[in-house]
């Protein structure tokens, strides 16, 4: 067989072709580095790790790796922290609500914590393909999603696909520049060759026509579809720009456009199944040593060693080890008992986290497939909704997991207040402006309002730059001895890879002090994006 027939065939299960062309050699392996430090045995060493996220399962997976005991002790009934995809039998008890059950059809589910891995998280690829769990693409970028402003303008409360946008705000924009530049109204310093292949870049840029005046194309789509015979197509019209404007389309709602955002640019991948494949995967290499429904209460320094209190279904517990790892959500830590010091303390209390909240909306039929040709991607809004997520699995199936809302700050405040029924009613009666087929077909929902999770109490860290340079350094040193790892410990926060990349930065400085031999081949730095 053939390696393009061998890829054909590969491609047909969905996620076989990511494997199949690393096999094939088409598709460089993930290039993190495995994780290789210096020779020195864990053996009667013992390392408490508080917190069964992502950096805590991945911190006692390599430090058992180097011979080290280690106990992992986590509150929630499952690991994976905020990796969370929620299916048939999900449960959730908010602090301000009660107990609430997904009853999702089986195969169905929706990530209510990450989503999307960005290529460049090398390190992210690398335990992907170093634990076996399959990736398939992401598609975060979709053209035929919506915009959808609520308010009075031209274009107010009318869903308007991003395509159309995106390509009217782009010609016109360089039909004006076009025009100062030709007029030499701009000191580009350019030679008058070069200004002219400027000029035609704009040109092709914004689809202007020979006298560089912005005109509707193909690119924006078409109000009669091109199809056999004399069915050329008929173009739809540009919008006006001050139509566009006074619409809102222009606000802050509809900046974050994916392919300009350095982590959202396309390729992105996902985990085949859920992303909480990944925790499952470190859950498997670190059971026996994970304890779930262990509430730590106290952590506390002492002389030899550190102790940490907590309690769980059969009482109250005291455990002692020679360092701690510990991976808490600060809003999280800040109700813990400890003994740390001043800048630790300040730290923990006042580094803010974002309020954010999703729902999941089973359908009973894909009419964003079906009816409006929307595979994956997102439509923004500026409602309560702020976007909706497109799922990007099980194409041309039969049902299928909207992200009713995705949002932040104000609104998922305001929303994460009411009542699991008040977000569905809110997720549906918004959705349908967008969606008329929401009623019809609208079977299930499932919210999660993450500053109302008790073991989070927030999405991630958000730092200022002033909290960058007065508190975030405080979490970076050990605190006697206990070490601290999350996305909060990184320029990464809101990312897996933040969770990794604490999680080998802290190990190796753990191993570094218990085996009291320096780290031959060091960490990954986490940078600033």
């Amino acid at each position: 067989m053939s390696r393009r027939a061998f890829l054909t065939k590969s491609a047909t299960l969905g996620a076989g072709a990511y494997p199949a062309m690393l096999a094939l050699n088409l598709l460089p392996a993930a290039p993190a580095h495995a994780f290789k430090l210096q020779p020195g045995s864990g053996q009667g060493k013992h390392v408490l790790l508080l917190g069964g996220g992502l950096a805590g399962l991945t911190a006692a997976y390599e430090l058992r790796k180097l011979g080290y005991r280690c106990t992992i002790l986590e509150a929630r009934e499952r690991a994976g922290g905020r990796c969370w995809s929620v299916r048939n039998g999900s449960t959730t008890q908010e602090t301000t609500n009660p107990s609430h059950t997904a009853s999702f059809d089986n195969g169905l589910y929706f990530n209510a914590g990450p989503s999307r891995i960005p290529h460049h998280h090398q390190l992210t690829m690398h335990y992907c393909k170093e634990l076996g769990v399959p990736l398939e693409v992401y598609n975060n970028v979709n053209e035929g999603s919506y915009y959808f402003a609520e308010g009075k303008g031209p274009l107010s409360n009318k869903k308007v696909r991003a395509r159309e946008i995106h390509n009217d705000v782009r010609g016109y924009t360089t039909e004006l520049l076009a025009k100062a530049l030709h007029t030499s109204q701009v000191d580009t310093g350019l030679s008058p060759e070069d200004a002219a292949k400027v000029l035609e870049f704009l040109r092709a840029e914004g689809g202007l026509d020979i006298d560089r005046l912005y005109k509707a194309s193909a690119r924006r789509g078409y109000v009669e579809a091109p199809g056999a015979g004399a069915r050329v197509g008929k173009i739809a019209n540009p919008y006006r720009l001050a139509d566009i404007v006074q619409s809102g389309l222009l606000d802050p709602d509809f900046y974050n456009v994916a392919e300009y955002t350095y982590e959202l640019q396309m390729t992105m991948f996902q985990a085949v199944g859920g992303m909480d494949r990944i925790a499952q995967a470190l859950q498997q290499r670190v059971a026996d040593c994970l304890h779930l429904r262990a509430e730590v209460t106290d952590i506390l320094n002492q002389p030899d060693g550190v102790k940490v209190t907590y309690r769980d279904p059969q009482g109250t517990h005291e455990l002692t080890a020679d360092l701690c790892i510990c991976t808490l959500p600060l809003p999280v830590l800040s109700n813990v008992r400890h003994n740390f010091s001043g800048d630790v303390s300040r730290a923990i209390d006042f580094v803010p986290y974002i309020q954010t909240s999703k729902i999941g909306l089973q359908f009973k039929r894909r009419f964003w497939e079906e009816d409006e040709q929307i595979y994956g991607g997102i439509t923004h809004t500026n409602n309560e909704l702020t976007q909706i997520f497109y799922p990007s699995y099980d194409y041309l199936s039969q049902k299928g997991i909207l992200i009713g809302y995705y949002n932040f700050n104000e609104k998922a405040k305001a929303v994460g207040e009411l009542p699991y029924a008040e977000r569905e009613q809110l997720a549906l009666r918004k959705g349908q402006l967008i969606h008329p087929q929401y009623p019809k077909e609208f079977e299930h929902s499932f919210s999660v309002s993450w500053q109302k999770q008790p073991y989070s109490l927030g999405g991630w860290a958000l730092y200022t730059p002033e909290q960058r340079q007065t508190l975030y350094p405080a979490l970076l040193r050990p605190e006697q001895r206990v070490y601290f790892a999350g996305e909060h410990t990184t320029y990464l926060t809101a990312w897996m890879a933040g969770a990794f990349e604490s999680a080998r930065s802290t190990v190796a400085a753990v191993h570094s002090r218990l085996s009291e031999q320096r780290v031959a081949y060091p960490s990954v730095k986490p940078v600033s994006n």
